[in-house]
């Protein structure tokens, strides 16, 4: 257990040694291996790895609520898990270049959807709850319009981010959602937030309450602030260099979009 430290989520784990030299070793296996074969990196291919991003927080709500076999669990804390699924899909992205290179976007899209849809259905055996999951469907629905109206005031102040396509969007949806579904998970389910300087963010008192947000609308325009500023920032650097570009720009996408499937998986069965 780390999670004691003030600088790491609450909740944060070190597995046994025997998991964690295994994790590390595959991990490093793959990477090898991805710089070996150097598969081409483009926008698509980074936004295939979509489910993939989802997939890690999807597999730490079975953690969290205790619904994996014990010989898996020590792989599905947190961080060791994100390290595990980006482990898998860097595999799984060798796999497709190597047997069906025309289409790696498809092949890897559709390889983190089987994985990811398993483990939702299990995590949704466990017990659905009608409000939790009520409160997750309007954080999504609010986040669609919002992502869209971002997006449209970012490429209009700079139009040269448009080059970060889905990409850049998907790191403004991620972001938003986290957002959202952060603040009405404080505000209409009572759950708390782990990160510290999130919890500063939303535990700041004198703020004017809005409806559906409660005062985590701050913590929610921080997060679409930061997003929009990297997707700003990574238009020159996407350009210029495509490949590095997309990959940091992805990183970016899942460190929104991973906490936030988490919050509405989270949400729909344990709200």
């Amino acid at each position: 257990m780390a999670g004691g430290l003030p600088f790491l989520p609450a909740g944060t784990t070190i597995p046994p040694a025997p998991y964690l030299v295994g994790v590390l070793l595959a991990a490093g296996a793959v990477a090898v291996a991805l710089r070996r074969r150097r598969p081409r990196v483009t926008g698509r291919r980074v936004l295939a790895l979509a489910p993939w991003m989802a997939l890690g927080s999807a597999v730490h709500v079975l953690y969290v609520v205790d619904a994996l076999p014990p010989l898996l669990s020590p792989l599905a804390g947190s961080p060791t898990v994100y390290l595990t699924v980006g482990t898998l899909a860097g595999a799984a992205w060798l796999a497709a270049d190597a047997v069906r290179p025309d289409r790696v976007s498809e092949s890897l899209a559709l390889a983190g959807a089987l994985c990811l849809a398993p483990v939702v259905a299990v995590a949704v055996s466990t017990g659905l709850s009608s409000e939790g999951a009520r409160w997750s469907t309007i954080a999504l629905a609010l986040t669609v319009p919002i992502t869209g109206a971002v997006w449209v005031a970012l490429t209009r102040l700079r139009p040269e981010a448009a080059v970060t396509g889905g990409v850049g969007a998907l790191a403004v949806f991620g972001h938003a959602l986290d957002g959202v579904s952060t603040a009405v998970g404080t505000a209409q389910l009572g759950f708390g937030e782990r990160t510290p300087v999130s919890r500063i963010l939303l535990e700041l008192g004198g703020l004017p309450s809005l409806p559906v947000l409660g005062e985590g609308w701050l913590f929610l325009l921080v997060k679409l602030a930061v997003a929009s500023a990297v997707v700003w920032l990574f238009a020159e650097y996407v350009r210029e260099t495509p490949a590095e570009g997309y990959l940091l720009l992805g990183f970016v996408a899942a460190v929104g979009l991973g906490p936030a499937a988490h919050n509405l998986l989270l949400f729909a069965i344990a709200g």
